[in-house]
């Protein structure tokens, strides 16, 4: 578990931070910035729950993924590397994949089949879960830029990214009335 007992250390003061494994980084790193999007994709989903009754159906999902974010920042923090380090890094896990998969087929289930696409709206709890699906798809780009330059990226983060893009579109729709209440796009219709 982990414990903080001292929040500033004025280690960053000057701009740089230390990943993971200790090795030393700038705020800026492209690597940093993954992971900032992924706590700022938490932070949207925090407040999505605020808006919803504890105990509702998407606020155990939600609570479930907002501690597989941790997760994914926690992955990230620590690159891929065969070099021996002193603990074993927390690495993201197909389960988890899996279990987003399995809460989309649930969710979807209830929805009727869209004809259009869906403008970000409708229910207050819908327009948050689309801000926080876009969020993520942010943090998905970075990682993806990470994998094409090479970084030492588990490739289960990636996928977990764009599951859960995916389950929060969904999700907004149940958040409007199952998607009765969903905002259609009308092609061309503000001419």
């Amino acid at each position: 578990m982990v414990r903080l007992t001292k929040i500033y250390t004025r280690t960053g003061d000057a701009g740089e931070t230390r990943l993971g494994d200790m090795s030393a980084t700038t705020k800026h790193d492209p690597r940093v910035d993954a992971y900032g999007d992924v706590d700022e994709t938490n932070s949207s989903l925090g407040m999505v729950r605020a808006n919803l009754h504890h105990g509702d159906e998407l606020d155990g999902i939600i609570g479930r993924i907002q501690n597989d974010l941790f997760d994914v920042g926690a992955d990230l923090c620590v690159p891929e590397s065969d070099a021996k380090l002193e603990y074993e890094p927390l690495r993201v896990v197909a389960s988890q994949v899996q279990r987003l998969e399995a809460d989309i087929d649930t969710l979807n289930a209830r929805l009727e089949p869209l004809e259009s696409f869906i403008l970000p709206g409708g229910s207050e709890v819908a327009a948050r879960l689309h801000m926080s699906r876009t969020i993520c798809r942010r943090a998905e780009r970075k990682v993806s830029g990470l994998v094409a330059d090479g970084a030492a990226i588990n490739p289960s983060v990636l996928i977990y990214l764009n599951r859960l893009s995916d389950l929060l579109f969904v999700a907004a729709r149940i958040a409007n009335n199952n998607g009765h209440d969903d905002v259609l796009w009308v092609p061309g219709g503000e001419r």
